[in-house]
């Protein structure tokens, strides 16, 4: 699923000229080769970080295509298992087998997810994309008062949803509004 309104989250450049912390993001990034060890399984950044909506102590949130989990997992610990608090772990994320690694890196906190599906069909990059269009119909009074309920407690699905008014499961409810 290819869309050239979001070609720009296809690498880290776009984060070079960002706001402060998405310059220490690509700097930290870029300088331990991150997406370069990870780049066979095609990994793109999503979250919070890439469309401004991050509080303090949010994550990197790197997601990644594999076709074997096993092999992703121990690539994944081979690449970052000294870097300091890591973990790797597998878990079933909407009934998919998927690999979670989290460490700190730079005094940034990285979670890499990896399943063997599309990144642009994960849920990661649909609910980010999702968040984009949002912010970008809503613009700045929905950014803070997302950031306003992230700061909370609340994640930020949930966040969206609140601050938007819609009911049922967030998570669907966004995905509903911006079908890729």
């Amino acid at each position: 699923m290819s869309d050239h309104r979001y070609g720009h989250f296809d690498t880290l450049e776009y984060l070079a000229n960002g706001n402060p912390r998405q310059q220490d993001a690509y700097t930290v990034l870029s300088h331990h080769c991150v997406f370069q060890k990870l780049t066979r399984y095609g990994p793109i950044l999503v979250g919070t970080v890439p469309i401004c909506v991050d509080i303090e102590g949010s994550d990197l949130d790197i997601i990644c295509c594999f076709e074997d989990a096993v092999r992703f997992s121990e690539e994944v610990k081979a690449a970052f298992g000294q870097y300091q608090a890591f973990n790797v772990e597998t878990v079933v994320v909407n009934d998919q087998s998927s690999v979670v690694a989290n460490f700190t890196l730079g005094g940034q906190l990285i979670e890499v997810f990896g399943q063997a599906m599309s990144v642009k069909e994960q849920n990661g990059y649909r609910h980010m994309i999702a968040e984009y269009e949002l912010l970008r119909v809503h613009g700045e009074s929905l950014k803070q008062q997302v950031v306003h309920l992230k700061r909370q407690g609340i994640k930020t699905e949930p966040a969206f949803a609140q601050a938007l008014g819609l009911s049922g499961d967030p998570y669907q409810a966004l995905l509903d509004l911006y079908p890729l």
